[in-house]
Parts: C-alpha cells; sequence; structure tokens
C-alpha cells in the first residue's frame, strides 16, 4: 500500500486514521473521502472534523457489535444495523438535529464509496432520518405586543414621523391580523385596510389568497401612514413604501423591530415574525378556534398551527409554577 501523505500535502491527513475502526482499504477510502471533502467541495475545516467524528462513531458502533468493518461489511449492512446505530447514539443522548447531521455526514461517505465503485451502502437509503421536533414560537407578552405597534414607541426622533407611522402600521398587521411580512408589503394600495373596512385580501404561501380580519386600530394605523406619507401611491403598486417612494423592503422593518427591541427591553427573539407567533397565541389563550385560528394564518395543514397549542400549555404550567402553592414541592 502506498504511503499516505503528509499533512503539509494533505489536508485531510490531519485525522488520525488510526482511530478509524476498519481494516486498511477502508480507512484509506475514509482519507479519501475527506480530502475530497476539503479540496474538491472546499468544504471548511470545523466540517470535514465533524464529518470525520460521525464516520467515527458510526465505524465505531459497527466494530462493537459486527466486527472489524470491512467495504463488504458496509455493503451489507441491513437497515436493522443503522437503526441499531441510531439507538444507541439516542442512549448516549444525542437529540435529533445533531443526529440528523450525524446521518448526513455517514451518507456522504455513503456517496463516495459509490463513485469509487465499491457498490452502495442500501441500508443507509432504507432507513428514514429522524424526526427533528418543531422548535416552538416565542410569542411577545401582550402588553409588549401593543406597545411595537405604537408609533410612540419608536425611539429614533431623527426619522421622518410618515416614516414612524409606516412602520407602526406594518407592524400593526403583523400583531393585529397575523400576516407574514411577505404578505403585508404584498399589500398594493387600491386594498389598503382604512376605516370602515373591516379586512383584507392578501396573498400567502402558494399564491393563495385569503381574507383576514382588520382592527379597528389596525386600520387607524393605516390611515395616518397614508395621510402622513409623502410619496404618489398608485392604486396597483404596493400600500408601503419606502423613502424614496420604491417598493418597501423587509429588511426595513426588520430594523425597525430590533430598534424597539432596544427601546421596550424586548429579547432577541422579538421580531417581525414573533409579532405573527404572538397574534396566534394570544387568540388561543383567550379560547380562539384552533381551526379559524389556521383560516388566519393561511397554514395548509393543521399541525401546524397545533403548535401553538403547545406553546400555550407551556405558559400555562410555567404560570402553574410560578403561582400553585404545591409547585415544586414534595408532595
Amino acid at each position: 500500500m502506498a504511503a499516505l501523505p503528509s499533512p503539509a500535502d494533505d489536508p485531510a491527513a490531519e485525522h488520525d486514521l488510526s482511530s478509524f475502526p476498519g481494516d486498511a482499504a477502508l480507512r484509506a477510502l475514509a482519507l479519501g473521502w475527506l480530502d475530497s471533502l476539503a479540496r474538491e467541495r472546499r468544504m471548511a475545516g470545523n466540517t470535514c472534523e465533524a464529518y470525520a467524528h460521525d464516520l467515527r462513531e458510526f465505524l465505531i458502533h459497527l466494530d462493537r457489535r459486527l466486527g472489524t468493518p470491512t467495504i463488504p461489511r458496509l455493503i451489507a449492512l441491513k437497515p436493522r444495523d443503522v437503526r441499531g446505530f441510531m439507538a444507541a447514539r439516542r442512549a448516549d443522548g444525542l437529540g435529533g438535529r445533531s443526529l440528523m447531521r450525524e446521518l448526513a455526514g455517514i451518507r456522504s461517505f455513503g456517496r463516495h464509496l459509490e463513485r469509487e465503485g465499491h457498490g452502495s451502502i442500501a441500508a443507509l437509503g432504507a432507513v428514514r432520518s429522524p424526526k427533528v421536533e418543531r422548535r416552538l414560537p416565542r410569542p411577545l407578552p401582550v402588553e409588549a405586543a401593543v406597545a411595537a405597534t405604537q408609533s410612540a414607541s419608536r425611539p429614533d426622533d431623527a426619522r421622518e414621523p410618515w416614516v414612524l407611522a409606516r412602520d407602526a402600521a406594518v407592524i400593526a398587521l403583523l400583531y393585529g391580523s397575523g400576516l407574514r411580512i411577505s404578505e403585508a408589503l404584498g399589500i398594493a394600495r387600491r386594498d389598503a385596510p382604512t376605516p370602515g373596512q373591516d379586512e383584507v385580501r392578501v396573498l400567502g404561501k402558494g399564491g393563495k389568497i385569503r381574507s383576514v380580519p382588520v382592527l379597528p386600530a389596525v386600520s387607524q394605523a393605516i390611515a395616518e401612514y397614508l395621510a402622513a406619507c409623502p410619496h404618489p401611491l398608485p392604486p396597483e403598486g404596493p400600500l408601503f413604501v419606502g423613502v424614496k417612494g420604491g417598493p418597501l423592503s423587509p429588511r426595513i422593518i426588520q430594523y425597525a423591530m430590533a430598534s424597539l427591541r432596544g427601546a421596550l427591553g424586548l429579547p432577541e427573539s422579538a421580531t417581525p415574525h414573533a409579532l405573527r407567533h404572538s397574534f396566534a397565541t394570544h387568540l388561543l389563550a383567550r379560547q380562539g378556534e384552533l381551526r379559524a385560528i389556521q383560516e388566519l394564518l393561511g397554514h395548509a395543514s393543521l399541525s401546524t398551527t397545533q403548535l401553538y397549542t403547545r406553546v400555550d400549555a407551556a405558559r400555562l404550567m410555567s404560570a402553574f409554577d410560578a403561582a400553585h402553592p404545591r409547585a415544586g414541592r414534595a408532595a
């Protein structure tokens, strides 16, 4: 077997191949894979190291249960062998996201093995990636969400009053109607919900149009923006415009929320999208019907909306733990 390259010649040679269980042929293949990641795919050193760690953990597991790993043994793996590895890593305390990343690294090695003409590890393709629990949305407290919609809360006195009124109107739509920022900025001037109108039609994901209710406070905020806006707003043009009269960028509203975080003492999680989460969570907390909330948010699946039931349950349990005389105490 040819001598292995030195670290000066090969960025992958810094990995200690002796730590990879397996015969010489398998270890050489692993080295070639790491070299391809670094040289051909130009992955960062930390990423290559993470992939090397993923493969190492897999081979260690196989070595303990099936004996010294070899290329033929990898090709002959059964789905139950891969599932056994996943179960063992779960038992080690690995979360779904980390396990999914480990499998991605192992599958990358499997693809390299196939490209090199050794055959495919069919078991890797026969096993589903682990389900990753979706992170729960983090709503704002009611008082903070309401304050975010008010022009008086804006801390930047150097900005023109009409700009502050515009930002307040957009944020009022996000919280008051549960809109995505793209939906709010996609409203045309002719569809502006001004006082006397109690709904607005928006274009949501998948090109679906839906009608959402508009609170009087929201339509009033929009009317104040329209009265102050110095730019002509053609009926077919956007309702919300930037300082030069062009379409308003979502980044401007993100910046406005960032300013509010400092002014109101809100956490980093207080983003424009958090206002949409707050809309749903606050409705649910006041006995809003889940199917109705699904329609208002424009969710294609009720399971997406059901995330908010868990948010509310978490809020209730937190309140219970803080207030109940027996909470946190031995029975």
